[in-house]
């Protein structure tokens, strides 16, 4: 199943319009629209599953930041005049996610976090790597996997693209800083909506200790493990992410129903 990349006013996504409940994800520093593959394909036809291309490397400099790219999200729930949504997010998109649930409750219905920033990561580390030092890159690459045959060659030259690109690394660094000065361990009590958390049990970005700070910091948030599991449970797991997601959407319809 694919879908067209929209290209409208100043944004860039794909539309599914499977089904009225709005599903958007936001994917994370390196990430893609490869990343929700399976999350499309299982929930393309039911739900109306949004995947926005967030502008992590092309925001002016002076703006970029992680409350840059919430803004990007605020006003493309806007220009779609999106009433509710789904917001799932996975590394820096589950960042994204949780500010933007904290700055706009209104217009969320649901939380979902996979392996997100927002409280402790593990980055690329405190200096960024030398250009064309492509195996340092892969090794990288594969350490975000519990299975590093997930990080495909045609993944680790995406990545190797991108830091080899003095602009986009400028950025890369830049949005990576701005994440950590936004610890929101103070702000999640805040989180008043249905929370879904989705952790891989061998994350090595985000620990699994992240994800049960997050269950504890945010009242009546679920904690689902993955075992055997990276940094992205929706690519290396991805039956047992969508079972857990399935289950958690069909759990709040009923609710809205009764």
């Amino acid at each position: 199943m694919s879908y067209e990349l929209k290209e409208e006013d100043k944004f860039k996504y794909i539309e599914t319009k499977g089904g009225d409940e709005v599903l958007l994800l936001l994917h994370g520093l390196f990430g893609a629209l490869s990343n929700f593959g399976g999350i499309i394909e299982h929930f393309g036809k039911t739900h109306n599953v949004v995947v926005p291309l967030l502008p992590i490397l092309e925001l002016p400099i002076r703006k970029v930041s992680v409350s840059g790219l919430v803004d990007h999200v605020a006003e493309f729930v806007e220009f779609k005049g999106f009433d509710k949504v789904n917001v799932l997010g996975n590394s820096l998109g589950g960042h994204i996610t949780l500010l933007y649930a904290l700055a706009h409750s209104d217009k969320v219905n649901s939380v979902i976090l996979t392996g997100s920033s927002g409280l402790f990561e593990n980055t690329l580390g405190s200096t960024f790597p030398k250009r064309g030092d492509y195996e340092f890159i892969r090794k990288k690459t594969a350490d975000t996997f519990y299975n590093p045959e997930v990080a495909t060659k045609e993944l680790v030259d995406e990545v190797f693209d991108t830091v080899n690109d003095r602009n986009k690394a400028i950025r890369i660094v830049a949005t990576a800083k701005s994440a950590v000065r936004h610890n929101l361990s103070d702000k999640l009590h805040n989180i008043k909506r249905p929370t879904l958390l989705i952790w891989g049990r061998q994350d090595n970005v985000t620990p699994f200790f992240v994800g049960e700070k997050f269950n504890e910091l945010i009242e009546g948030s679920k904690l689902v493990v993955v075992e055997e599991c990276g940094h992205a449970p929706m690519m290396e797991k991805p039956a047992e992410f969508n079972n857990a997601l399935e289950a958690f959407l069909a759990e709040l319809s009923a609710k809205k129903e009764a």
